[in-house]
């Protein structure tokens, strides 16, 4: 992924210590309870080249961005119910590699996508939610720098082989939402028949 998740700053600066925080309902009056979305994500399987603007410090006034290249390869698990995406990009300001697990739950029809940075070794708070018209929303609860945050990651494509993820926060509970994580994938190879 792009991520992400996704995503996954997507996720990648969220504060370990909120993992066990309530995740937030996708969106009101969402349908994802009208449809089996557990293939909702097979369509990235496979390799990305991956291009990230990060903003340097989330939800303190600063707009300096930090841009990011490198790869994503998403791996398939458990026939679709499952998948696993490795992010590995750099930069001038250094180096995020990073996994992101996504779980299909039968019974809610919505996907949960956890994150973890190598770096740290911990595992961000889940964000769940669904795919509607080909964009999928996720929401979450979580704490940035002591303050408790929601989290918003979309993903819309452009393509079949061009993606966008975005992340926002939100601490006024989402009257407004800053984006922090912005990243692009363009398919650089299909999945082999074994992924």
């Amino acid at each position: 992924m792009g991520l992400l998740a996704a995503g996954l700053s997507v996720l990648f600066a969220f504060d370990a210590r909120a993992a066990q925080a309530a995740p937030v309902p996708a969106h009101k009056g969402a349908s994802a309870a009208a449809r089996d979305g557990q293939r909702d994500f097979d369509w990235e399987i496979g390799a990305w080249k991956t291009r990230v603007s990060r903003l340097q410090s989330p939800l303190s006034g600063n707009e300096t961005w930090l841009e990011l290249e490198g790869t994503t390869v998403v791996r398939k698990l458990f026939d679709g119910r499952a998948n696993l995406a490795e992010l590995d990009i750099a930069g001038p300001s250094g180096r995020i590699q990073g996994i992101s697990l996504r779980l299909y739950e039968p019974q809610a029809r919505q996907w949960s996508i956890n994150y973890a940075n190598l770096r740290s070794g911990t595992l961000t708070a889940p964000i769940a939610g669904a795919f509607k018209d080909g964009r999928g929303e996720f929401f979450g609860r979580d704490t940035f720098d002591g303050r408790p945050i929601l989290v918003r990651f979309v993903i819309e494509c452009a393509t079949r082989d061009v993606c966008r993820f975005e992340q926002a926060f939100s601490a006024d509970d989402g009257k407004r939402w800053e984006p922090n994580w912005i990243a692009t994938d363009t398919r650089i190879a299909d999945p082999t028949p074994t992924e």
